[in-house]
């Protein structure tokens, strides 16, 4: 059978089922031998339609609850400070997400750094909250408001 009538033939095996499978992928290879895929198949190449797993990942939420309190955390930090590790243990003890940006290494960190007017680390943003350093008890008053 040759490529065009193995087409056709397919065609109407396609029309007389009644439907179209409009997500179909299908995979098939060139004369030069290179793999192709395309959500059509193609008119001169014999294809083969594939199943398509999509990987998916949902990242984590920005926020967290403690009580009904619903707050985003974002903190301001570089690798080596004290203040910064001690934040970081307390927020994973404590199962509370954050964003965390190096001032050191990143540019969004370091951009945000300067707009906010640092001159120190951390930083942490509570909502709109603002908390110049670290502690338990200066977080927990601002975080739970």
């Amino acid at each position: 059978m040759k490529p065009f009538q193995l087409v056709i033939g397919c065609l109407l095996v396609v029309l007389a089922s009644g439907s179209v499978n409009a997500e179909a992928i299908y995979k098939w290879r060139d004369k030069n031998g290179k793999i192709h895929f395309g959500d059509r198949p193609p008119a001169t190449e014999e294809s083969e339609a594939v199943t398509v797993k999509p990987n998916l990942y949902q990242a984590p939420e920005y926020e967290s609850t403690i009580g009904s309190v619903r707050q985003k955390v974002v903190m301001y930090s570089t690798k080596r400070c004290g203040y910064c590790k001690k934040a970081r243990r307390y927020f994973k003890r404590n199962a509370i997400p954050y964003v965390e940006y190096d001032v050191e290494t990143s540019q969004k960190g370091r951009r945000d750094y300067k707009k906010l007017g640092g001159r120190g680390v951390p930083i942490i943003l509570v909502g709109k909250q603002r908390l110049n350093g670290f502690s338990e008890a200066s977080f927990r008053e601002v975080y739970t408001r």
